[in-house]
């Protein structure tokens, strides 16, 4: 009996030995059929499939213009464009999973869960626990490395702080407070009765110092659009938009600074290891090493976190101009409104900032504001 139960777990450790030896010799095999994009091929990698491809494409194009993966599953599950599981419904985290799997740009991570237990073949995601194998130019790309990066970028953006970007409603963080700052949220009055209503109100407006901004109705937000926009559409020749982008978006300061702090990085990598030597080496006072080395430590800390924040920023700029390259594009095309589409108003507005009733600004994606 005990031999017996001895040969399973053999045959999946050979196995298991075998798939990571094919790992870390840059081997790619994908073990599943449906994967958007690509198909199977013979020697179970990717293989560029050119129909699906244009729906993943569009899928990155829609949500680099403003829109959110719960806004894009609820307009392809409306077209009946099938899942990538075959289904008739679109959930955000197929939209999320695409945004964010580094194959649509060519690469492939491999060995990103692992089987904790070869009985019960439970899986985990491997966070470190097994080496991981990053294999690029693996198969052709869809999305170009710089595309995919602005929307890492962009999706990062929805999960900071508090007043975090929301995109359950495409009025979520597109509303906010002027006095706090705050996004505004749906509110239900008279659930249950005859006069029940949906109104929008700082989410923050009863904490603290009370604010003292109005509710709006859909309707009201809706009207406010339509004649902001049609203001921007009849006067479009007159916006210098190009200096705009010019000014607000530049990267060329902060490329400069990322150079510098590399530099910085650098040397004080150098110097930690100069350090580190030279205390196996020679007798040192070691309180006075180790003040030494947390000195440099924190200086190569500080820059590197800095460099962080440096690169995060020049990707969201990148990211930006993009957005409103994309909208400025189709504004030059555009005539007046006369009925409110999701579309328009994902693709043309930034954020509505409400002062009071008869202060309301509407900012849209290329800076220009107008006031109501």
């Amino acid at each position: 009996m005990s031999l017996l139960a001895q040969e399973p777990r053999s045959i999946s450790e050979n196995c298991t030995w075998g798939q990571r030896k094919w790992f870390a010799d840059g081997k790619v095999t994908i073990p599943f059929k449906r994967f958007l994009g690509y198909d199977m091929g013979s020697n179970h990698n990717l293989m560029f499939n050119p129909e699906q491809a244009k729906l993943v494409k569009r899928i990155y194009e829609v949500f680099l213009t403003g829109q959110s993966p719960f806004q894009i599953a609820r307009t392809l599950t409306e077209e009946g464009i099938p899942s990538t599981g075959g289904k008739d419904h679109w959930n955000p985290s197929n939209i999320k999973n695409i945004l964010a799997n580094e194959k649509y740009k060519g690469n492939a991570l491999l060995q990103k869960t692992y089987t904790v237990d070869f009985l019960t073949k439970k899986k985990k995601t491997n966070e470190g626990e097994i080496p991981q194998y990053y294999v690029r130019d693996n198969h052709e790309a869809i999305i170009a490395p710089e595309t995919f990066e602005m929307v890492q970028t962009l999706m990062a953006t929805r999960t900071k702080g508090e007043n975090r970007r929301s995109s359950v409603n495409i009025f979520s963080s597109k509303v906010k407070c002027g006095d706090c700052g705050s996004w505004y949220g749906p509110k239900v009055w008279h659930s249950n009765g005859a006069y029940r209503k949906v109104i929008w109100q700082c989410n923050h407006k009863f904490e603290g110092q009370k604010c003292t901004t109005p509710t709006l109705t859909e309707d009201e937000i809706k009207e406010l659009f339509l004649w902001a926009a049609n203001i921007v559409i009849d006067q479009k020749e007159q916006f210098v938009y190009e200096q705009v982008l010019a000014k607000s978006l530049n990267t060329a300061a902060l490329e400069s600074e990322l150079s510098e702090l590399e530099a910085e990085i650098n040397i004080a990598a150098e110097l930690i290891e100069e350090c580190i030597k030279e205390n196996a080496h020679i007798a040192l006072d070691q309180a006075e090493y180790q003040k030494r080395y947390d000195a440099l430590a924190a200086l190569f800390d500080k820059a590197k976190a800095r460099h962080t924040g440096v690169t995060n920023l020049i990707a969201e700029r990148t990211a930006r101009r993009h957005q409103i390259e994309t909208y400025l594009q189709e504004l030059r095309s555009w005539e007046s409104l006369t009925k409110f589409r999701d579309s328009d108003w994902l693709a043309m507005v930034d954020y509505i900032t409400v002062h009071s009733k008869k202060n309301i600004r509407v900012t849209f994606k290329d800076s220009i504001e107008i006031k109501a």
